[in-house]
């Protein structure tokens, strides 16, 4: 008689030693879906020992078999699932196998440029959760958000070298995510040599340095490359305000690619606006002006001098952290898109973006219509885009679809 090991694969569970999460009634359907995050709230018992880091079997309350993961005891999302087939080993040949999948889609796009950058792997949207791979030229920026990705860096961090024949790897940490998970990361390097200064990245023709020691996230903004230059063609021979410039990556490419009139951009970081200026020069653009200032004090600035732009981009950093704090997320929102606004002529142009997750579009359109009613301006929406084809969305996992960047015309 043969067996199903679908039907029945607590047998294999036991049988491979490994430790088996069983959910409480009612709570499977998402992981049939494979959604790759089991949260706390939804596990009823652990049966066997599972320390933290270790692989388990998601199992419904009937021992039905689901999905294979890793554990995490110290974390909401109690277990990331990796495979949904039975009894199939989470080892070095698996992840090497993920990690190639994930580079190779990124050769295929065209995002292969040694000289440039790009997202190699994007957490959930490469099926690898809790992991975050750059490449800046022939240096990786690897970040992990969650414990098993951090428990096995000796095998991917190799895997990647082999993949890439990257000169050095960075380890970057993300502001939170060490409580969260249990997990320590101090930035720096890992393996080979370390940067001995800026890297020099190519973009669209426009070239770039990225601090990958100590700038923000990885170092820079790799997901709003396409739509860097897109705007570029909404600027051409306007008059730009950027705000939340960070080192530049809107301004300078509306300057260089859109022959934009005038750049001034805007960024609390001195070290950021620093860089900025620096990207200006390496570009040989002399119309572009970096001013270090709160964004939203600025902007008032701006508007009680009279100062007035022909474009607006607002890029800023990631204003909810979590569900908690989405509705003072949509008021920061509103509040600088109306600032945003009122700094525009009629036919203005107004590229306005969120990268936080837990910000929906819905959400995020809610607040522009807000935004219109309240200022009395029509704002009509040309253009709604995402991040760049390497940072793909799981169609399981619907959090991966994070960035919203919103090209409009103000009336």
């Amino acid at each position: 008689m043969s067996i199903d090991l679908s039907q029945s694969p607590a047998l294999d569970s036991q049988a491979a030693g490994v430790a088996r999460v069983v959910l409480k009634p009612k709570k499977s359907k998402p992981f049939f879906g494979r959604h790759p995050w089991v949260l706390d709230s939804a596990v009823d018992r652990v049966e066997g020992h599972a320390s933290d880091g270790d692989v388990v079997d998601l199992l419904t309350e009937k021992d039905k078999f689901i999905a294979r993961g890793i554990f995490n005891s110290r974390s909401r999302i109690r277990v990331r699932l990796y495979t949904w087939n039975p009894g199939e080993p989470l080892d070095g040949d698996f992840w090497r196998a993920r990690l190639a999948a994930a580079v190779e889609l990124r050769r295929t796009l065209g995002y292969d440029n040694p000289q440039g950058a790009c997202r190699l792997v994007f957490s959930e949207a490469d099926h690898l959760s809790g992991l975050i791979v750059d490449r800046y030229a022939n240096y990786l920026a690897v970040q992990t958000t969650g414990l098993a990705m951090s428990r096995r860096l000796d095998v991917i961090v190799p895997a990647l070298v082999a993949a890439t024949g990257a000169r050095g790897v960075m380890l970057r940490g993300e502001r939170g995510i060490g409580q969260q998970e249990g997990i320590e990361v101090t930035d720096g390097l890992y393996s080979g040599e370390a940067p001995d200064g800026p890297i020099f990245i190519e973009e669209h023709g426009v070239r770039y340095a990225v601090d990958l020691a100590q700038g923000q996230k990885t170092g820079f903004y790799v997901d709003q490359r396409e739509n860097r230059r897109v705007a570029a063609d909404y600027l051409r021979g306007r008059r730009v305000l950027d705000m939340f410039c960070y080192t530049g990556g809107f301004s300078v490419c509306a300057s260089k690619l859109g022959h934009a009139k005038e750049v001034l951009g805007i960024d609390t970081s001195a070290k950021a606006i620093a860089m900025a200026r620096g990207n200006a020069q390496l570009n040989g653009l002399a119309n572009l002006h970096f001013e270090a200032a709160d964004a939203f004090e600025k902007a008032d600035a701006l508007i009680a001098s009279g100062r007035r732009f022909d474009a607006v981009v607002l890029d800023p950093p990631k204003f909810a952290r979590s569900r908690q704090s989405v509705n003072d997320a949509l008021m920061a929102y509103h509040r600088i898109n109306r600032t945003a606004v009122d700094l525009l002529p009629p036919g203005g142009i107004l590229i306005t973006c969120s990268c936080s997750g837990h910000v929906s579009r819905e959400d995020f359109l809610y607040m522009l219509s807000g935004v219109s009613q309240r200022t009395g301006r029509s704002i009509q929406i040309l253009e709604q885009r995402g991040p760049a084809p390497d940072h793909p969305v799981s169609a399981t996992c619907l959090e991966s679809d994070y960035l919203k960047c919103f090209i409009c015309r103000v009336g």
